[in-house]
């Protein structure tokens, strides 16, 4: 089951936080019903590379606030991905990290190599990474918002149609936003969602996809409070 990129949204659907970051690990949270895999990308050397760990400047050193990541080990990359994930009918959600430009054209180079065209949603914090995509009719694009000027920036914007998505620290939330959001993005995520009580929460209030770090212990309670599927159609 994937998700289309126009289909209506209703009910909560569960998204696997950096799953997409191994392909073992992607693997595992589609068996978990996850709905959107998510993954980190970032352009290295011209490369585009599926990691969370940043590099210092073009030095492969991997490091993230308290963790260093072996420089040696072999990086997935994205049309190695792209092929694995295909055959499964997974949907990813391609999450692109820091500001080059390039990144946008080298993912889009990779999306029309594919051999199976699948449905792809792409994020980013830098919305400006996002603007490659509009005339896309496989992607859907979600803004990314992390702070409360990021928040606030966005529900300033002026703009001539709803927003395909926004992906929004969990943090940010409260009823009213939620209506506000639902207003301006047809798609609504939240992160990090990593107990019971905060995704029942959320889902109560009208959240559509739930971000979390363990989707064994989310799943079973998305299933259970939308056991119908309610994330979108079959894409033929």
């Amino acid at each position: 089951m994937t998700l289309s990129p126009h289909a209506p949204r209703s009910g909560g659907f569960l998204v696997a936080h950096r799953a997409g970051n191994d392909l073992q690990l992607l693997r595992d949270a589609i068996r978990l019903g996850a709905r959107l895999i998510e993954c980190d990308l970032r352009i290295f050397r011209g490369r585009v590379e599926v990691r969370h760990l940043k590099t210092v400047g073009p030095i492969p050193i991997l490091w993230d606030t308290w963790h260093l990541g072996n420089p040696f080990s072999k990086r997935l990359q994205l049309d190695e991905l792209l092929a694995t994930v295909g055959p499964l009918g997974a949907e990813l959600m391609l999450d692109l990290k820091g500001r080059d430009l390039r990144l946008s054209r080298k993912v889009i180079e990779a999306l029309d190599a594919r051999t199976e065209h699948l449905p792809i949603t792409i994020c980013a914090r830098e919305w400006r990474l996002l603007d490659a995509f509009d005339d896309r009719p496989d992607v859907r694009t979600v803004c990314s918002v992390g702070s409360r000027r990021g928040l606030r920036r966005l529900l300033a914007r002026r703009r001539d149609r709803r927003l395909g998505g926004v992906s929004i620290h969990e943090s940010l939330l409260n009823p009213d936003t939620i209506r506000q959001l639902n207003a301006e993005a047809e798609l609504i995520m939240t992160w990090p969602v990593n107990t019971t009580e905060r995704a029942q929460t959320l889902l109560a209030w009208g959240v559509h996809g739930l971000i979390t770090d363990d989707a064994a212990m989310i799943a079973p309670l998305v299933q259970a409070a939308h056991p119908a599927d309610p994330v979108g159609e079959r894409r033929a």
